[in-house]
């Protein structure tokens, strides 16, 4: 098979399973040898966590970027259009280069499927696969590789990175890497690579120790949150260590420590950069359907939040922000119907106003998805963009229109309402 379109690619992954019956990376790592193992070609930083892991990447990625270092990015999931999934110097795969790279990729699978006709991909891997490819193709000096799910057995866990990252550990994909809290923690502590560095962020006490004994097993170095290096939050998100203080226009608690690990995984390349480039690079980086303001008065905010941790944070934000302006929380809400529902639902206060709504995609809850008091308890709109313009009409100045509970429903309101930049007002 030969592609000629960008479209033709990705018709052709989505229809690829997802899972394999064995969850191991055999073969990934074969396709890889196949392909001369690119992913060995390119310094790499590896990135999980159950949330942060995405806007750690994008930081990280600015920072290099601002130093001079040719950098790949690759990240999950796509909010505009899914060339965003792989960035050179952060500009999306051009479709011309997604083409030339999947034929690669594809020429290297049939060949084993030739020899192995029990041979197959799933969807991850092949992206995974175009990834390392394009990276080593293009001679990255640094390539920042967000994981999937987990670590240990994600199909990214192929590489021996400069530095591994965990940005945080709660419970999401518990039917996957669970159930408990105690299991993720050991699937993820798999990105930390013998004699490597290992920088972790804001991990709950029960359960870093697994993390540091996996470690110390491994003879790592270990660089943690609130003890080899800290964050402030005042006016301003301050960075500091022993040796450097670096300020930051405030973002909230949760993007802080995403900035302070970000800031600390960059310092350990010993990459040269002033306080101030810094300082630049971080205000500058814009995330992609993360506590995204797509307006500002009345404040409309879009998150991809989908999990308790990630909501609780993000809610604690915003209810704070409506106290303040002495306004109402309004809130679109979709979610995954394998997520914990119930909690999630739990989180908001009495008083907020959530509208549900639902995507024609498989995996989104559609109404009797929902809990049975949630679907009680708030309205549904099937259509989102219905449902949208109900809430929005409600709003007065000083009331915030959340949107969240997944990357999808942020996704499907940027590409109508938004623009590439979502900085300015709705169209």
């Amino acid at each position: 098979m030969k592609f000629t379109k960008a479209q033709e690619v990705i018709d052709y992954l989505y229809k690829l399973p997802h899972l394999h019956p064995k969850n191991n990376l055999s073969f990934i790592k074969r396709l890889l040898t196949e392909l001369g193992n690119p992913q060995d070609q390119v310094k790499t930083i590896h990135i999980t966590g159950t949330n942060g892991k995405g806007s750690t990447s994008y930081y990280l990625s600015n920072l290099l970027k601002k130093a001079g270092q040719k950098t790949g990015l690759f990240v999950s999931p796509y909010v505009y259009e899914f060339n965003e999934r792989i960035q050179l110097n952060n500009q999306n795969i051009s479709d011309a280069d997604l083409v030339k790279t999947a034929n690669l990729v594809q020429a290297a699978y049939e060949k084993l499927q030739e020899n192995d006709p029990a041979f197959s991909l799933v969807t991850f891997e092949y992206e995974v696969a175009l990834a390392f490819v394009f990276f080593a193709q293009v001679k990255c000096d640094y390539a920042v590789i967000e994981v999937g799910i987990g670590g240990e057995h994600d199909k990214t866990n192929v590489i021996t990175p400069e530095v591994s990252i965990i940005t945080t550990i709660g419970l999401d994909h518990e039917k996957i890497i669970g159930p408990t809290i105690q299991d993720i923690a050991r699937e993820k502590s798999g990105i930390i690579k013998a004699k490597k560095t290992v920088v972790l962020g804001n991990v709950p006490e029960n359960v870093r120790s697994i993390l540091e004994n996996k470690a110390k097993k491994e003879q790592a170095t270990v660089y943690q949150l609130g003890k080899d290096f800290k964050v402030l939050l005042d006016k301003k998100i301050v960075y500091q260590d022993q040796q450097r203080k670096f300020v930051f226009a405030l973002r909230p608690k949760v993007e802080a420590y995403d900035i302070a690990v970000a800031c600390q995984a960059f310092l350990l390349l010993n990459l040269t950069l002033s306080a101030a480039e810094i300082e630049t690079a971080i205000d500058q980086t814009a995330i992609p359907g993360r506590y995204q303001i797509l307006q500002n008065k009345p404040l409309i905010i879009l998150d991809g939040a989908h999990n308790i941790q990630a909501m609780t944070n993000l809610l604690a934000v915003v209810h704070q922000l409506a106290h303040q302006n002495h306004g109402k929380v309004y809130a679109l809400v979709t979610m995954m119907k394998d997520k914990d529902l119930e909690q999630v639902f739990g989180l908001f206060d009495i008083e907020d106003k959530v509208l549900l709504t639902t995507l024609s995609y498989p995996r989104v809850a559609k109404r009797n998805d929902f809990p049975l008091d949630v679907q009680k308890r708030y309205n549904y709109e099937k259509d989102y963009r219905t449902a949208f313009t109900k809430l929005l009409n409600q709003l007065t100045a000083n009331d915030i229109l959340l949107v969240s509970g997944s990357f999808y429903l942020v996704s499907a309101i940027l590409n109508w309402k938004g623009n590439n930049d979502a900085s300015t007002g709705l169209k």
